[in-house]
């Protein structure tokens, strides 16, 4: 049984959440100084080794601070929300933006010029040192031209750490890191100097040890600033606190947690310092309510803590979930707006068993979510056939605040996806989600998630060019559109295009995943992955049990539409010649040559009167500018490319249960998920396909040309697997039965389903009811992922001209929620324009 009774909010919450957000985020030098020192002392060291002294220098080293009413401690910066950054990875684009990252639209960061100063210097010692770097040269010229052309975009982890895992936080808090010191060196005293793997696994092992030892001292500082700020408090509240919070810190995590409040400070020290090892994000805390409920237990029975007081703490570490950050370059920042870090938490589900876990802190955790009443953590719930209904209606009542959390899982499909890619049965029904909508077993698996954008709208435009894209051979030569006879033969250009994008996609991915090996292992987050200790190699090598890399493909539904457009118009009603069809596009249909194309154009003219060996001025680029951009179509032409338009709007949509359409775009869905899994990575894992897009869907959006769907140019592409922004026109169920029809169990990275309700749909008990019905009829279907918003478009669009008033409106994204008014307008406007719901 468990509790759904409300619990009050404590007032400490809103002081520790007007202190968090009073300040733009702020980016600090601390961690880059601190690494680039200890690697100038350590050259020539093993890379293991070198990793190891690093994290020890920054722990000893790095300023911390215990902030006016916490109760749970350990922070990055000093400044709120703030950020270290991570030279190792990459430098050369922070470089590059020291002096617009302030101003930018998407995720603007606040840098002292002192700051600015103090990173030049530290980022002349990584010139040529850092794993994007050495990910650039390991990758084929083709792979890299794709890139270049926005067919694909690995950036993720091209210039940043992976992250995208749960570690064995239950473990931690059971043992401590002395107990995973006693492992690692009991598994380094059974080494002999002449076993074949002796070098690599006594550093590595040897580099477990300092990284945890390093932990232990770095919560040791916080007990004795704790234990100071106690001596000087004159508050005697406040002075208890302090001296309590300096006891735990003396006890956690070198040891196992003695009671709650010792396991949730204990969580967050594993959870901040993994983020200080590394940049890598979607971190996630995993099954939260099952590995911390025996602690909650336990005391609750003794008469320790009351709900109220457990609830007060959780409440304090979803805020503190919130003070983690990262800058990411311009270009990803559009892709992930919002200041996200994806830190996925998830409650309900089964046990390695098949019984239903749901217990008082996975109620808990939701209320703790309707109490902050922020971003993070990305709150997600598992539904199956044994969910309690009661834990469904209180998710639906967090739905409801409008925040988008939870996300659904459906465990009758993710089971089965896991069990096709290796996991046992055991493991797979242990399942937590990762970063936006990412399955995978916690504390054995290296996911590799996110691991690429792959725009499937790209290898279409090359099917139209013939394999050219501004000037270039991008893809392969498929041949000229309009000779091609019958659909089969133009549906047959679409999948080799998609094949050979595909392998380049693998050829940068593996480059990087090699470069992050060699340059970049990680001991700390290693010791918590089974089984690097007993093999000896970090994640980073192939030690976890469970190895795969996840590119996730978006623009499903435009791909879906688009060629059933053109089987219809072209092949079957012949309605539109192909000629025609791809003058349309070509002219954007009746909307003209748009400003990014007519710079594009020029580009592309300009650069073959270059390789023509012409002399190209600055006059001449304005020539050919200002020519273009007087380029128009004939009024004849005109009439002829709206004519098309309608005729397209008129042709059946993804997204209205219409059998044909939805059969046909889980056909198209295959030409991205079938050819993925034939591909391995250097971990010796599989690869497995995603179709989510996170927010690229907007920013790649803007790179691609017009579609045959009737999509204008540079504008968004769908996201996810959801229906193409008002093209569902029939309700929420007949989308739900749209979506479902794809093949989710072959998604075994994951899909993100988008939806959004005005809220007098989900009003009183029965708009609940209904609410919860439509997610077990959606999963009863067999689809993977529900995410909702519950706003009207009345109040987006107050908050965009009047920002100062909603600085608390959380809105769901992609896979994750952030706050309305962080997000660029481009991404503000794709919210709005999606398909208003209701019952």
């Amino acid at each position: 049984m468990f509790n759904t009774t409300d619990i009050p909010k404590s007032s400490r919450i809103p002081k520790l959440v007007e202190a968090l957000y009073a300040h733009m985020p702020v980016i600090e030098s601390a961690r880059a100084k601190l690494i680039t020192e200890s690697y100038k002392a350590t050259e020539g060291q093993p890379t293991i080794t070198r990793r190891a002294e690093a994290f020890a220098h920054i722990l000893r080293n790095i300023p911390i601070i215990i902030r006016d009413n916490e109760l749970i401690v350990g922070s990055s910066t000093i400044a709120p929300r703030g950020c270290q950054t991570f030279p190792e990875f990459s430098y050369q684009w922070l470089e590059d933006e020291l002096d617009t990252v302030e101003t930018r639209s998407a995720d603007p960061f606040y840098i002292a010029e002192e700051t600015k100063q103090e990173l030049r210097e530290v980022h002349k010692y990584w010139k040529g040192k850092t794993s994007s770097e050495l990910a650039t040269s390991y990758m084929a010229p083709e792979a890299i031209r794709a890139i270049e052309h926005n067919i694909f975009t690995p950036g993720n982890y091209f210039y940043n750490g992976v992250g995208h895992v749960t570690v064995k936080y239950e473990e931690v808090l059971a043992i401590g890191y002395k107990g995973i010191i006693d492992k690692a060196q009991a598994e380094l005293d059974r080494c002999q100097v002449g076993d074949g793997n002796y070098v690599k696994k006594s550093h590595f092992l040897k580099a477990v040890i300092l990284s945890c030892q390093a932990v232990i001292e770095y919560a040791e500082r916080y007990a004795e600033l704790a234990s100071q700020m106690a001596a000087e408090c004159t508050d005697p509240v406040r002075k208890q606190e302090l001296l309590q919070i300096s006891q735990n810190c003396s006890r956690v995590p070198a040891n196992g947690a003695t009671s709650f409040y010792e396991a949730c400070q204990s969580f967050w020290f594993v959870q901040q310092l993994l983020q200080v090892e590394s940049s890598g994000h979607s971190i996630s805390p995993g099954r939260f309510d099952q590995y911390m409920y025996p602690y909650y237990k336990a005391d609750l029975d003794k008469g320790i803590i009351t709900r109220e007081s457990a609830q007060e703490l959780l409440d304090c570490i979803w805020v503190k979930l919130n003070d983690l950050n990262k800058v990411r370059d311009a270009a990803s920042a559009e892709g992930f707006a919002g200041y996200s870090l994806f830190q996925n938490l998830i409650v309900g589900g089964q046990d390695k068993d098949g019984n239903d876990v749901t217990n008082d802190l996975s109620v808990m955790c939701i209320l703790a979510s309707m109490h902050v009443h922020l971003p993070m953590p990305s709150l997600s719930i598992r539904v199956w056939n044994g969910s309690p209904h009661e834990l469904l209606i209180k998710a639906a009542e967090l739905t409801r605040t409008g925040i988008g959390l939870p996300a659904y899982y459906n465990d009758e499909v993710i089971i089965p996806a896991l069990l096709n890619r290796g996991l046992t049965l055991a493991d797979a029904r242990e399942y937590n989600i990762i970063g936006c909508v990412e399955p995978q077993k916690a504390g054995k698996t290296d996911g590799w998630h996110d691991a690429a954008f792959f725009n499937m709208c790209r290898p279409l435009e090359l099917v139209f060019s013939n394999g050219m894209d501004k000037g270039e051979l991008v893809g392969i030569q498929t041949g000229d559109v309009t000779k091609m006879t019958t659909f089969e033969e133009f549906y047959d250009a679409y999948k080799k295009q998609m094949e050979y994008c595909i392998s380049l996609l693998v050829n940068a991915d593996n480059a990087i995943d090699v470069a992050h090996a060699e340059r970049v292992p990680l001991p700390f987050e290693s010791c918590m992955v089974d089984d690097c200790i007993s093999r000896g190699i970090s994640v980073q090598e192939g030690g976890a049990i469970y190895n795969f890399t996840g590119p996730q493909g978006f623009g499903i539904a435009n791909m879906a539409d688009s060629l059933y457009a053109i089987r219809k118009l072209v092949y079957e009603d012949k309605k539109v010649s192909m000629e025609e069809y791809k003058e349309a596009l070509a002219w954007n249909y009746d909307k003209g040559l748009d400003e990014q194309s007519v710079k594009d154009i020029s580009e592309m003219i300009l650069k073959g009167m270059q390789d023509g060996g012409m002399n190209v001025t600055e006059d001449t680029a304005k020539a050919v500018l200002t020519t273009v951009m007087r380029l128009k179509p004939t009024e004849e032409q005109l009439r002829r490319f709206t004519e098309i338009h309608h005729m397209i709007d008129e042709v059946p949509k993804y997204g209205n249960a219409i059998d044909d359409v939805d059969y046909f775009a889980r056909d198209v869905a295959y030409t991205y998920t079938r050819p993925m899994q034939k591909y391995h990575n250097p971990r010796g894992g599989q690869y497995q396909a995603g179709l989510y897009p996170v927010s690229a869907n907007v920013p790649l959006g803007g790179q691609t040309g017009a579609t045959p769907d009737g999509r204008y140019a540079h504008t968004p592409v769908a996201d996810g697997v959801s229906p193409s922004a008002g093209k569902d026109v029939k309700g929420p169920t007949a989308a739900a039965t749209s979506v479902s029809r794809l093949d989710h169990f072959i998604v075994s990275n994951g899909t993100l389903f988008n939806q959004k309700f005005h809220p007098s749909a989900l009003a009183g008990r029965e708009g609940l009811e209904k609410f919860v019905s439509l997610i077990q009829t959606f999963f009863d279907q067999k689809g993977m992922h529900m995410q909702f918003n519950v706003v009207d478009r009345e109040t987006l669009l107050d908050a965009q001209k009047h920002p100062e008033k909603y600085s608390h409106l959380v809105v769901r994204v992609a896979g994750y929620s952030a706050l309305f008014t962080t997000l660029s307008r481009s991404l503000q406007d794709d919210i709005i324009r999606r398909t208003e719901q209701g019952f």
